[in-house]
């Protein structure tokens, strides 16, 4: 039986790398963009497993487990007049009736979902108000504003989950630094939490471009109060950064001025690459839980990077090269080969480590010549692991699908907890504290009564300062005591770093 996964896509930056992962899904499972299978991918003959990430309409023809969502219709409207647009179910289309938008402000895109009183903004004409009752009229409308959108989303979301036979989870797109992908996002994850508590919460969060000046100038306020759910909410989080997508494009792939396509291609790759295992199921990483599992041996310490090789995009695809199983798993250890920039100092970046570590091979490979590879880059050290938890690479065989020729016979995609990730977040922390030293923009965030007094971002400043000092502690052959002995670093069942916890909480 599947597992299925539905995918969410929010707000600009998800819905067009959704857009990029379906129509690589297509490619890989021999479906046609209206759905049909080709003539040529005869169902079931490829040993793969459609049902996880698609379900058959009456007529037979495949539709994607997906959820299309944005407050301004521009993407999504050009995703309805593409050759894909049969390919999606039009009910799980939500375009706010408003459409225009978050405004780029995390306040926003997250206010106009919450079901509150009070929390809409309105604008004059339609407010009215009685001597008698002057604040009542003005509540009972923002109520129902809010409750519209609210319901709206979660009907979608309960039909699509009402029609899993086993629903393993949800794999949500988005990006941090805009209004809507932070913001709705950000409800989605706790929404997600609350009503499907027992259910896995995947995400590929793409982060801004850390070297370059920013259209959004609350981007740094959009980044930590988005970090702040994605520590609490989500079981998992890919990390992509636009820094090293960009570097990677320029360096790697020789390409002078990267699209947006381009770069959304990488990530549309990582995407389809991290989920080959469930959809050509081996006898291990069957399921979105064995490959977490695995992966992440301690709750709040679950922010993933990947590193994929070789890469290439269209205009590239003819390229050969020789690629064997100890090239592939030695270049995808490279820090070029990366899709996040940690940013650190040469003596930051020596002490940072591995906590672990499992590659994804792709094509014809020879079992033998995996355990050869490990002992070699065993041999020369080529990997820094934590020191309390086992030191090793797992890996997965994964085979290619048949319907997609490429010109290389092996590849690999490299999913890692590494410590020196937390140097993302410093950075995110240290343009936060920025504007907020400065006051600027705040205005943007008071107008919602959520920041009436800003302890939300106080709140958020905090707890990533605590995500931080645990990635740092994890460096350190005495993590396993970190949070016991020293009660300042004891933390509790919401992610803060006050009170008493149970250490099981910590290091299960």
């Amino acid at each position: 039986m599947p597992r299925e996964i539905i995918t969410l896509q929010v707000g600009q930056c998800g819905n067009q790398i959704g857009m990029e992962f379906w129509k690589q899904l297509c490619l890989e499972h021999g479906i046609s963009k209206d759905g049909i299978l080709e003539e040529y991918a005869t169902q079931g003959g490829a040993g793969d497993r459609k049902d996880v990430f698609f379900y058959q309409a009456d007529d037979q023809h495949y539709i994607p487990r997906a959820l299309l969502m944005d407050l301004e219709p521009r993407v999504i409207n050009g995703i309805q007049a593409s050759e894909y647009r049969d390919l999606y179910n039009q009910e799980n289309i939500f375009i706010s009736s408003d459409g225009g938008g978050a405004g780029n402000n995390w306040a926003s895109g997250y206010d106009q979902v919450v079901k509150s009183i009070g929390y809409w903004p309105l604008p004059p004409s339609t407010i009215t108000l009685t001597p008698a009752t002057p604040n009542l009229t003005l509540s009972v409308f923002c109520h129902q504003v809010g409750k519209h959108f609210e319901e709206d989303l979660m009907d979608m979301i309960d039909r699509e989950a009402d029609g899993s036979d086993s629903l393993e989870g949800f794999v949500l797109c988005h990006s941090i630094a805009g209004g809507t992908g932070s913001g709705m996002g950000s409800y989605l994850l706790e929404t997600l939490n609350d009503h499907y508590s027992k259910k896995l919460v995947q995400t590929y969060s793409v982060f801004p471009n850390q070297n370059e000046t920013s259209d959004v100038v609350v981007q740094p306020y959009n980044s930590l109060l988005t970090l702040k759910r994605l520590t609490l909410n989500a079981d998992c989080v890919v990390v992509l950064d636009n820094t090293a997508l960009n570097r990677i494009a320029v360096e790697r792939l020789h390409i002078q001025n990267p699209t947006v396509s381009e770069t959304n291609s990488l990530v549309s790759t990582v995407m389809a690459a991290s989920t080959t295992t469930l959809r050509y199921p081996g006898y291990m990483n069957n399921d979105l839980v064995g490959i977490l599992a695995s992966l992440i041996p301690t709750p709040r310490c679950h922010f993933l990077m990947a590193g994929y090789t070789p890469l290439t995009v269209d205009r590239q695809a003819n390229m050969i090269r020789k690629t064997t199983v100890l090239d592939v798993m030695r270049r995808l250890l490279q820090t070029k080969n990366m899709m996040v920039s940690c940013n650190a100092r040469a003596k930051q970046a020596s002490l940072a480590k591995y906590i672990s570590i499992l590659n994804i091979i792709q094509g014809e490979v020879d079992p033998t010549k995996v355990h050869e590879s490990l002992q070699r880059i065993r041999e020369r050290k080529l990997v820094n692991f934590i020191e309390w938890g086992p030191a090793s690479i797992q890996v997965a065989l994964s085979r290619k699908s048949p319907y997609v020729k490429t010109s290389h016979r092996v590849s690999g995609l490299m999913l890692a907890s590494y410590t020196g990730i937390r140097h993302l977040f410093a950075k995110c922390l240290s343009q936060y504290s920025l504007l907020r030293k400065r006051q600027a923009f705040l205005d943007k965030y008071k107008s919602f009564p959520m920041f009436a007094d800003l302890s939300e971002f106080d709140d958020a400043k905090d707890l990533i300062d605590s995500l931080v000092d645990e990635y740092k502690a994890c460096e350190s052959p005495d993590y396993i005591k970190w949070g016991v002995e020293d009660p300042d670093n004891i933390l509790t069942d919401d992610g803060s770093g006050m009170g008493l916890a149970d250490p099981t909480y910590q290091f299960a």
